[in-house]
């Protein structure tokens, strides 16, 4: 047990929510800059999701450019922490994992119990702030297509389920190419809501697919959502809709304005009169609706066009998986000449 801070020095406060607070940090040792969430565990709710993170943070056993990369997760209880680690017979880690499964706190409520997961550091905001402050650039777009579906495929790979993946969700880290010229990364980060999947469920012995695993609880966040996650019966193919929804409204500069936050973010729907209705949604309503893919005229190709359509399916089996739908985008970016954005 040691102090929970003795690794790292806190800078400055970069984002705060009702599920954990992030800061900028420096590694005392070698002023490398890495980013630290600090989760208050004060209720079931919160441990779930920090444990949840934790566990499909750290069942990856390799590194992705394009997935953000746990360094390292403290257990803080009062003043003492430790560092935790998957499947740890630490009386303290036991007690969130149980408080987790009953869905209640089996710890002392009195003691302040925090988890702090350092992890990279992006220093150029979000997918949203970042696209939405910069003019269209067919160059950008081809660049973070390429980059989310490689990620989504990695992830898929790991059998993680993502399960809300959208902008906000995505964080850039500023590079440059040997030129000179600005080099973003794309990040997918906040695996909260996540799944690991240990099998298919049909054969324990079976090597595990995310295709094959099913859940039943509806989660993320609405306008990202699959029409079968509103149902409550869906696989990894709904991090494939969650994924066209998010490149359609990148390619097209579709934005909507969020009635809590006032914020513009990137997203497609359908219009009901006055009314914007998530496009999944609108799906589970109207199976056979008809996308108006592309909603502008000549700003994607044909492959393009149609690699969305199938993204979008109502029909999660006529989507790619995550391994064709990384294929399909880098022959769709090989002959994007004729985009005109």
């Amino acid at each position: 047990m040691v102090s929970s801070q003795a690794n790292y020095e806190l800078s400055q406060e970069l984002a705060r929510g009702s599920y954990g607070v992030v800061y900028e940090a420096a590694v005392r040792q070698t002023g490398a800059r890495v980013a630290v969430k600090k989760i208050r565990c004060h209720s079931p709710e919160n441990v779930e999701l920090a444990l949840r993170e934790f566990w499909a943070l750290s069942s990856i056993q390799s590194q992705h450019p394009n997935v953000i990369h746990l360094e390292e997760c403290i257990l803080q209880r009062d003043g003492l922490a430790q560092r935790m680690s998957h499947g740890s017979s630490s009386s303290l880690y036991l007690e969130l994992v149980e408080t987790s499964l009953k869905g209640e706190i089996t710890f002392d409520p009195h003691c302040a119990y925090y988890l702090w997961f350092v992890m990279d550091f992006c220093d150029g905001g979000d997918m949203n702030a970042y696209l939405l402050s910069r003019k269209p650039s067919r160059k950008t777009n081809t660049s973070f297509m390429l980059q989310l579906g490689s990620a989504l495929a990695f992830l898929h790979r790991n059998q993680i389920i993502h399960r809300d993946l959208k902008p906000d969700n995505i964080l850039i880290s500023q590079g440059r190419t040997p030129g000179g010229s600005p080099e973003p990364t794309l990040k997918v980060v906040d695996f909260g809501l996540s799944k690991v999947c240990s099998c298919s469920g049909l054969n324990p012995e079976e090597p595990a697919s995310v295709n094959k695993c099913f859940l039943s609880t509806a989660c993320g966040t609405d306008f990202y959502m699959a029409p079968e996650v509103w149902e409550g019966h869906y696989t990894a193919k709904a991090d494939i809709f969650a994924l066209g929804v998010i490149i359609w409204a990148m390619v097209e500069r579709i934005t909507f304005v969020d009635v809590e936050t006032q914020k513009e973010l990137l997203g497609s729907y359908v219009q009901q009169g006055e009314d914007i209705v998530p496009l999944g949604e609108a799906l589970l309503e109207n199976p056979k609706m008809e996308l108006h893919i592309p909603a502008r005229k000549k700003s994607m190709n044909a492959g393009m066009k149609q690699l969305i359509r199938e993204m979008l399916s109502a029909n999660p089996q006529e989507r790619p998986d995550a391994v064709e739908l990384e294929l399909r985008l880098v022959r769709i970016a090989c002959r994007e000449l004729d985009w005109d954005t």
